[in-house]
C-alpha cells in the first residue's frame, strides 16, 4: 500500500522540478521582452523570493493542517500562475506573476513534500524514495530545456509551449493526490515549532554557518542554470532559444548523474569527506567556465553540475545530524535559505551589466569559495554538536 501511494508524492516532486525553470525562462525573456541582464536575473528573485517568504509560515500551518493539504495547496497556487501565460503574455510585469506564483507553488511543495515522503514510504525506506523523488524533481528541471528546444526544432513551436504542458501535469497530480488517503504519522508529545525555537537556533554559530552555505549555494546553482544560455550566446554566439539551452540541459543532466553518483558512493564514503569532493568538482568546473575555449566550458558545465547535485543534502544532512531533535526548526531555516536563489542572481546580472557576461561568474564561484570553507571546516570537526 505504501509503495502504491508514494507514486502520487513522486508527480509532486516532479511538479517541484517545474519550479527550476525558472533558471531558463531568463535567457527566453531576455529576449522576448528585450531586458537588461540586471531585469532577466530579477525573473529568478520573483520565482525565489517566495521560499523566504513562505517556507516558515507554512510550515507552521502544516503542523496544524496536515502536510497532504499544504501540498495540494501548493500545486495549486503553481497552476494558477500556469494558467495566466495560457492567455497571453503582453508585457514584463504579467511574466513576473506567473514566476512569483510558480515559485510560491515551488516552495510550499518543498515544505510538505520532503516529510510527507516518510508517510507514504514502507519502513526503512524513505532515504531511497527521497532519493528518487530527487531524482523525478531533476527530471522536472531538465524539462525546462529540453521542451522548448524540441518544440522549437521538430515542431516550430515557440518557448511558451511549457505552459500548458506544465498545467496539464499539475491538473494530473491534483487530482491524483486529492483520491489518495495518506495516513499522516502524528507526535503528541512533541511540542509544535515557533517562529521563536526556529530563529533562535541562528544563536548557534554552525547553525548559521551551514545556513548561509544554503542561500550561497542555492544561489550560485540559480546563476549558472540561468546564465549559462546567456553565457554561450555571449562567448561564442550559440542561439538562445535552440542550443543554448542544450547547455543549461547539459547542466542538469550533470546535476541528475551526480545524484545518482552520489547514492552509491555515499555507500562507502563519509558524507563529510564527499563533500569536499563534491565543492572540488564544483570550483574545477566554473574555473574553466572562465575560459575562452567552447569545449573547456562545455566541459567545465557538467563537471559543475556534478559538483553541485549533491550539495544541498549534504549540508542539509550534516546540519540535522549535529542536531537532530532539532530536526523541524533547521529543516525550515534550510528551506528559507533557498532564498538565496532570488538574491545572488540579480548580482550576477548587475555585475554583468557593468563588465561582461563572463566575469559575473566571479559571484557564483564566489558563493563556492564559501561553501568550500564549509567543506574543510565539517571534516576537521571531530564533533560538530
Amino acid at each position: 500500500m505504501a509503495k502504491n501511494k508514494s507514486f502520487p508524492i513522486f508527480l509532486a516532486f516532479l511538479a517541484m522540478g517545474f519550479g527550476d525553470a525558472v533558471g531558463p525562462f531568463v535567457g527566453l525573456a531576455k529576449k522576448q521582452f528585450e531586458l537588461s541582464n540586471f531585469e532577466a536575473q530579477s525573473i529568478a528573485f520573483m520565482g525565489f523570493v517566495m521560499f523566504g517568504l513562505l517556507s516558515v509560515p507554512i510550515g507552521l500551518f502544516q503542523d496544524r493542517k496536515g502536510k497532504k493539504i499544504v501540498l495540494m495547496m501548493g500545486l495549486a497556487i503553481a497552476l494558477a500562475g500556469l494558467i495566466i501565460p495560457l492567455f497571453g503574455l503582453s508585457n514584463y510585469g504579467l511574466f513576473l506573476l506567473t514566476i512569483l506564483l510558480l515559485g510560491a507553488g515551488a516552495s510550499i511543495l518543498q515544505v510538505a513534500g520532503n516529510p510527507i515522503m516518510r508517510d507514504v514510504s514502507a519502513p526503512g525506506k524513505y532515504a531511497r524514495n527521497l532519493t528518487i523523488g530527487q531524482f523525478i524533481k531533476a527530471i522536472g528541471s531538465l524539462s525546462g530545456s529540453l521542451i522548448p528546444f524540441a518544440a522549437a526544432k521538430w515542431f516550430g513551436l515557440d518557448w511558451m509551449i511549457l505552459f500548458p504542458i506544465y498545467s496539464s501535469a499539475l491538473v494530473i497530480t491534483l487530482v491524483i493526490i486529492g483520491f489518495t488517503k495518506i495516513n499522516e504519522q502524528k507526535f503528541d508529545n512533541v511540542a509544535p515549532a515557533t517562529f521563536k525555537t526556529c530563529f533562535s537556533l541562528l544563536n548557534n554559530r554552525f547553525i548559521l554557518m551551514m545556513v548561509l552555505g544554503i542561500f550561497l549555494y542555492v544561489g550560485a546553482e540559480v546563476s549558472i542554470s540561468s546564465g549559462v544560455p546567456i553565457l554561450l550566446n555571449n562567448k561564442f554566439g550559440i542561439d538562445l532559444e535552440t542550443f543554448g539551452l542544450l547547455g543549461n540541459a547539459f547542466f542538469f543532466v550533470a546535476i541528475i548523474t551526480g545524484r545518482f553518483a552520489g547514492s552509491v558512493v555515499l555507500n562507502w564514503l563519509e558524507a563529510r569527506k564527499f563533500f569536499l569532493l563534491t565543492v572540488f568538482l564544483s570550483i574545477a568546473g566554473l574555473a574553466l567556465m572562465f575560459t575562452n575555449y567552447q569545449t573547456l566550458v562545455i566541459i567545465g558545465i557538467f563537471l559543475t553540475g556534478l559538483g553541485f547535485a549533491n550539495v544541498f543534502p549534504l549540508i542539509f544532512s550534516i546540519t540535522v545530524d549535529s542536531l537532530p531533535e532539532r530536526n523541524n526548526e533547521i529543516s525550515g531555516l534550510m528551506v528559507t535559505a533557498i532564498v538565496g536563489g532570488a538574491i545572488i542572481p540579480p548580482i550576477m546580472g548587475a555585475v554583468a551589466d557593468l563588465t561582461s557576461v563572463g566575469f559575473a561568474l566571479i559571484v557564483p564561484f564566489a558563493s563556492i569559495l564559501y561553501v568550500a570553507y564549509l567543506a574543510v571546516y565539517t571534516s576537521n570537526l571531530q564533533n560538530i554538536r
